[in-house]
């Protein structure tokens, strides 16, 4: 894993809201461009922020160097768990001569295998919370499935649950049922993406746990590569997760979180409707949603809290 200066207390760098590489560009996201490398991909992270489904226009000093080394991080970390994309983000360990300005991209870019995308987020749930925790109230369900009756805000589940998503290229992603899911994709391939996003929730859920912070929700994405299931694009980043302090957590309220959560409670404030344009971000929650990912990153990349 590479370390940007950046992730060890510096000043970020200039920001980015786009990264223009000289390679073929195979995709541009929400936050990440693609661009091919001989046989495999390059992922560079800009610092672009998504919120409900819409790109923001303000970008996040240091957001895309927090994202890339993150999930360098955990592809590392949980490879021998369920097997992944991740080749390395050491520019001095990528093919030399074949990547433009690699040393531009040190902190914010990781090569990877090229994998067929399967259109599908895979939602694992360990609290409610957000969607889950809306649908609950109204519904006393979550992704169409019944909870137990009696479940606060923020409450841990019983069990982790699996509730997917589709992927859409634009717009909101729409939830799925387990059922829609095996109906869209297949019921062997769909079982077989539940399994491994609840190994990979619990295995994460442990580490975090460990080091004070509640994994309370995150999404993985998969792919087949050379027909093998492997973990793809971005792994329990703030982007993806959603992080609670562990000494801050309370059930029955709405914990304070590692995350985005600043920028949503301000766009929620405003009553956008989440359609484009979005409102603008106050300096203050710019500079400290920069903050929040970076203090993510070091708690969880650090050693265990003592007495854990």
């Amino acid at each position: 894993m590479y370390l940007h200066p950046f992730l060890s207390g510096a000043e970020p760098p200039p920001t980015l809201s786009d990264v223009p590489v000289d390679l073929p560009l195979i995709a541009r996201g929400k936050v990440r461009s693609l661009y091919e490398v001989n046989d495999l991909l390059l992922v560079v992270a800009s610092d672009r922020l998504s919120a409900f489904d819409v790109v923001l226009r303000e970008p996040i000093p240091g957001k895309g160097i927090v994202l890339s080394t993150m999930s360098a991080f955990w592809f590392e970390l949980l490879g021998d768990v369920v097997r992944n994309h991740f080749v390395s983000d050491d520019p001095d360990l990528w093919p030399q001569g074949a990547i433009p300005g690699a040393d531009r991209l040190a902190g914010r870019a990781m090569l990877v295998r090229r994998c067929e995308r399967i259109d599908a987020e895979c939602v694992v749930r360990g609290y409610l919370a957000g969607q889950g925790w809306n649908e609950y109230r109204q519904h006393g369900t979550l992704a169409g499935e019944p909870l137990p009756p009696g479940l606060q805000e923020a409450d841990r589940l019983p069990e982790p649950r699996f509730t997917p998503s589709t992927k859409e290229s634009e717009g909101h992603d729409r939830p799925l049922t387990r059922a829609e899911l095996a109906d869209m994709i297949g019921s062997e391939e769909a079982a077989l993406l539940e399994r491994q996003s609840l190994t990979l929730y619990n295995a994460a859920h442990e580490h975090a746990l460990a080091r004070g912070i509640i994994i309370a929700d995150t999404k993985f994405e998969f792919g087949r590569c050379d027909g093998e299931l492997l973990q793809i694009d971005e792994s329990l980043t703030p982007d993806s997760s959603r992080f609670w302090p562990l000494d801050q957590y309370r059930p029955g309220r709405t914990p304070p979180s590692l995350d985005k959560q600043p920028v949503r409670d301000l766009l929620e404030a405003t009553g956008w409707d989440k359609r484009p344009p979005p409102p603008p971000l106050t300096p203050e929650v710019i500079r400290e949603t920069s903050e929040r990912y970076r203090a993510a990153f070091r708690r969880l990349t650090g050693p265990p809290l003592a007495g854990r």
